[in-house]
């Protein structure tokens, strides 16, 4: 069984999402990073450990605009739900669009990001969001 702790990125973007991967490696990530590329694909996989042996994401990190049902669905989803509500969410987007920024608190998200152009500082601000969620803060389990 699988009992292995992971990170759920729900991410389009093939570049962002080596950017993750590089910035976990930088950080000393020790948890598996799984992808999903579409909202309804991320909601799919929590739903699935959720409701079976596997262990629930420590950390979900959410584009809002990927496509079918986008980042804005998943995280209504997730924070809805009683047995995903409680994983970190952290919305990482390109949209700085106060609307997206104010939908997304007041929807649970537990903090919200808008993704630097510069890769040096994308690779940075993703080091910054490992070493808070994963050594700073008690997850639960």
């Amino acid at each position: 069984m699988n009992r292995v702790r992971h990170i759920l990125v729900i991410e389009d973007s093939e570049e962002d999402f080596e950017t993750v991967l590089d910035a976990a490696r930088c950080a000393g990530v020790t948890y598996e990073i799984r992808r999903a590329t579409t909202g309804d694909e991320g909601l799919r996989l929590l739903c699935e450990s959720a409701q079976s042996q596997y262990t629930s994401p420590a950390l979900v990190l959410l584009d809002l605009n990927t496509p079918k049902d986008d980042g804005r669905h998943a995280l209504l989803e997730i924070k809805q739900n009683d047995l995903l509500r409680a994983i970190p969410l952290i919305v990482l987007t390109t949209s700085a669009n106060p609307r997206d920024l104010a939908f997304c608190y007041a929807n649970s998200a537990n903090a919200y990001h808008v993704k630097p152009v510069d890769h040096a500082v994308h690779l940075q601000v993703l080091q910054q969001i490992f070493s808070y969620w994963l050594s700073s803060v008690v997850l639960p389990k």
